[in-house]
């Protein structure tokens, strides 16, 4: 009769608990049984090479374990006989993702498991590939091998601190030699020097000859300092930065001097309309300040930090750095876009509210205050379109005066390049899309979106789809095509157009499917050649 096989119990339990706490990979999973080939929900732990499973995650003692040397884990598709059931807990078993765990010697079932989850059971998968003991060794081996590596880096420091230690000691004898051979030539040169009386008793003559040299020396070393000084003033450089001093200071001003346009935008219209739209009997509505005044108050508090911040600079002049103060308005680019787009409806808003004669009257009672300067409403509006544009033309005459070899102009050059391209590609696209929206005889509306952006454009040829052997009616015309035809499409990022061309070469949109919602359109690629 075979005995069974021993092992140390206390050893298994105190793997299983380092497996709780420790484990590689925990978490449920199914577990199917051999006797019944039902599922069991059991609570699995990884440990090195030993897979325990426990009734419940609370259990303290294993309910089995599995010893995962030599053996394979693969991903397997779900059985045929696991959808057995209702219908709905056929659903349910289809979503569950399989694998199996192989073990290298015969006579022993596979290990069944499933679990919900496809990530989680691609980590089981694969925690359970790398539970083997060969793959610790070569890890450790790996792990020595650079160990020994950071233990020769070590000594050879250490032998290099000692030479330079060494090296450290022998200059500081050299430093205590030269130290007393400089004391000795001192005391030497000391007893070399004439006695001092005799400087008491020296010639009246000798005395003026010595003040005339003195003051030779004098004059020639001003007169070479004068001439030094005249050329560096007459020289390019010199002229470069005194052209660039002068935009930097005459960019402050601008800058006080828009920043005090902005205020008074803010402070002489903005909010006293706000305040007059809440009174009894308003003027004007809410909504029509907001329509009128958009962000112009964000960009007042953006231009006010701005400004201090070029205060500051100046402070510190001659050292003066301006890229990181631009660097802060580039991510508010889109406030200046929004706030050009809304311009010219922000008139045709105001025109509508001059209609009302008591709005009429209270703008221009606003209009007269002498910080307007006799100003309208519309010059203020104007003012925040216009200073993108003068950045990028102050940035470059900055760098246009400033030396290749200074730091900042690098930084200028991205700063001003990022506030071109932003302006240039929105004003492109819009261009873009008006250009291929007076194609089209009928018009477009999309196309005035200026949040959709063209990608490219060309000639599709539109087939008819076969449905069963018949011809069927095709989804993106309005008639049923017996045979193909050409058409001029436009892509955009949120539309598809489609337009057929008349013989006069005028564009027109099909009357049906013409502008397809890309966001509720599937594609689908037929490979069949027929």
């Amino acid at each position: 009769m075979q005995k069974s096989v021993r092992y140390n119990e206390g050893h298994a339990l105190y793997l299983a608990l380092l497996a709780r706490k420790e484990g590689t990979k925990r978490g449920y999973l199914s577990k199917k049984t051999a006797e019944t080939n039902r599922w069991h929900e059991k609570w699995f732990a990884l440990y090195q090479n030993v897979l325990f499973y426990f009734e419940s995650e609370q259990s303290a003692r294993p309910a089995g374990m599995y010893m995962l040397e030599g053996c394979s884990c693969e991903r397997v598709p779900a059985p045929k006989g696991a959808a057995a059931g209702s219908a709905k807990d056929a659903a349910a078993l289809d979503k569950q993702h399989y694998f199996t765990v192989l073990f290298g010697h015969e006579g022993q079932k596979p290990l069944e498991l499933r679990c919900e989850d496809e990530v989680d059971g691609d980590e089981w998968v694969e925690a359970i590939h790398q539970a083997s003991y060969s793959d610790i060794l070569i890890e450790r081996e790996v792990l020595m091998q650079k160990y020994i590596h950071l233990v020769q880096i070590v000594e050879t420091e250490k032998i290099a601190a000692n030479q330079l230690r060494h090296q450290l000691e022998d200059q500081d004898t050299e430093i205590e030699r030269l130290k007393s051979e400089i004391v000795a030539l001192n005391k030497t040169k000391e007893r070399m020097r004439p006695y001092q009386g005799n400087q008491e008793d020296e010639d009246p003559d000798i005395k003026k000859i010595k003040k005339v040299q003195s003051f030779m020396r004098g004059w020639l070393c001003r007169r070479k300092w004068k001439t030094i000084v005249q050329d560096y003033i007459c020289s390019p450089h010199a002229e470069s930065m005194r052209k660039r001093n002068q935009i930097v200071f005459n960019m402050v001003e601008a800058e006080s001097e828009y920043v005090h346009q902005l205020y008074v935008l803010v402070n002489c219209f903005l909010r006293p309309l706000r305040m007059a739209a809440s009174s009894k009997k308003p003027p004007i509505r809410h909504d029509d300040v907001s329509s009128i005044f958009l962000n112009s108050e964000t960009i007042m508090f953006l231009h006010e930090i701005f400004h201090q911040g070029l205060k500051a600079r100046i402070a510190n002049w001659p050292t003066l750095i301006l890229a990181d103060l631009f660097d802060i308005l580039l991510p508010m680019l889109n406030i200046y876009q929004e706030f050009v787009r809304n311009h010219q409806y922000s008139l045709q808003v105001l025109a509508n509210c001059k209609q009302n004669r008591d709005f009429d009257k209270l703008l221009k009672q606003y209009e007269a205050n002498p910080a307007c300067e006799g100003r309208m409403l519309e010059t203020f509006l104007t003012y925040p379109m216009f200073q993108i544009p003068r950045y990028i033309i102050t940035l470059h005459e900055l760098l246009a005066h400033t030396p290749h070899e200074h730091g900042i102009k690098s930084l200028l050059c991205i700063v001003s390049d990022r506030v071109m391209h932003d302006e240039v590609s929105d004003t492109e696209n819009i261009r873009k899309n008006l250009a291929i929206e007076r194609m089209i005889v009928e018009g477009c509306d999309i196309l005035l979106d200026t949040s959709q952006t063209f990608i490219r454009q060309g000639s599709l040829i539109q087939v008819p789809s076969v449905e069963r052997g018949k011809l069927s009616k095709v989804r993106l015309g309005s008639l049923s095509l017996k045979k193909e035809g050409e058409r001029q499409c436009f892509l955009f990022t949120k539309h598809f157009l489609i337009c057929t061309r008349s013989s006069g070469g005028k564009l027109h949109l099909l009357k049906t499917g013409g502008v397809l919602s890309l966001i509720e359109c599937t594609l689908i690629e037929e490979t069949e050649a027929s």
